[in-house]
């Protein structure tokens, strides 16, 4: 029953005006934030970090601005939007950087935003940047968490196609990627929309041929995923002409997230005299790893690195191999000198 699943979730919790609305994405962050607060704070109370519980709340703040939004939205920019549509694209529409509220975060682009932030941080108040690290490295996958939740809920960062898989899901965003099968069948599931509810294709004024392209497709793609949410009759028309994928959301969000938030608040309470930066190390690395294998489920968004080898996502954890080994030998060698 799962493999006949079409996703209808709505990104949009409530909308107040037209431009301004209460999203799930945004929900995200918020959640996020104030979870990485409280265990953040539930840390320092025990004398598990390095900063005191009452300087928890400012720098969560700061961290949050400077760190991750920043970080991770040029992480965007620079990782996936401008390989795709050039440097031009950003000229001509610089404030492209600042609306986050229209989606694209990357998470390495964050979690090296964070590093960043953490490092200028420590130096200006005089506490160790790898044990600060080791506190957000413990929190931090309670964001991603979440944000793969967000990922789900918006139908975006699909799978791949998942024959035989019980649990997998059809996506109708996939109707807007040029690089899915769903794409080209865009104006078959329309016409056999409009037989099973007329209104639908009455309400669009009919569908001329020639329509079907440029702005013209993604405006009737964006209409027809917006109808899937409202209707069943819908959803039951363009069933046939979407793919089930693995919904990779899901599987990095446990991975990534729930997983590896586990494993880090396990060591961080079962070794609280742990060498400063092994958990940071142990982030890097076992993030690396599961982001690795997720990927293997998950369409590639971007171009191929190694085309059908490496994806670009791949590519960039692989350089967070390198950050796992420099703060575990730092970590260990600081254990040998107070040994």
């Amino acid at each position: 029953m799962f493999a006949t699943y079409v996703h209808q979730l709505d990104p949009v919790i409530i909308q107040f005006t037209q431009g301004i609305a209460l999203r799930w994405y945004g929900l995200a962050y918020l959640a996020a934030f104030l979870f990485g607060y409280l265990l953040l704070k539930r840390l320092a109370v025990r004398k598990l970090w390095v900063l005191p519980p009452e300087k928890t709340a400012d720098f969560i703040a700061a961290c949050a601005l400077f760190g991750v939004f920043l970080g991770g939205r040029l992480g965007y920019i620079l990782f996936y939007h401008v390989p795709k549509a050039g440097w031009g694209s950003l000229a001509d529409d610089p404030l492209l950087v600042f609306r986050v509220w229209e989606g694209g975060m990357a998470s390495h682009g964050g979690i090296f935003g964070v590093a960043i932030f953490t490092f200028f941080y420590a130096r200006k108040h005089k506490v160790s940047w790898t044990g600060l690290g080791d506190g957000l490295s413990v929190v931090a996958p309670i964001g991603l968490l979440c944000g793969r939740l967000a990922n789900f809920i918006n139908g975006e960062l699909y799978g791949r196609v998942a024959d035989g898989v019980a649990w997998a899901v059809k996506f109708p965003t996939t109707f807007t990627d040029p690089k899915t099968p769903e794409y080209g069948r865009l104006g078959e599931a329309l016409a056999a929309t409009g037989a099973a509810d007329p209104q639908f294709l009455e309400s669009m004024n009919a569908i001329e041929p020639g329509t079907l392209v440029g702005e013209g497709r993604f405006y009737y793609a964006q209409r027809l995923i917006e109808a899937n949410r409202d209707s069943d009759k819908v959803t039951e028309a363009i069933a046939p002409y979407l793919e089930p994928r693995h919904p990779s959301q899901l599987y990095e969000g446990l991975l990534e997230g729930a997983l590896l938030f586990a494993i880090l608040w396990f060591v961080r309470v079962k070794f609280p005299k742990a060498p400063h930066g092994l958990l940071t190390g142990l982030f890097f690395g076992l993030y690396a790893t599961f982001r690795i294998f997720a990927e293997q489920f998950r369409e590639p968004d971007a171009a191929w690195v190694v085309e059908g080898v490496l994806t670009q996502g791949q590519f960039l954890s692989l350089f967070m191999y390198l950050f796992s080994a420099a703060f575990l030998v730092f970590a260990f060698r600081k254990r040998r000198e107070t040994v």
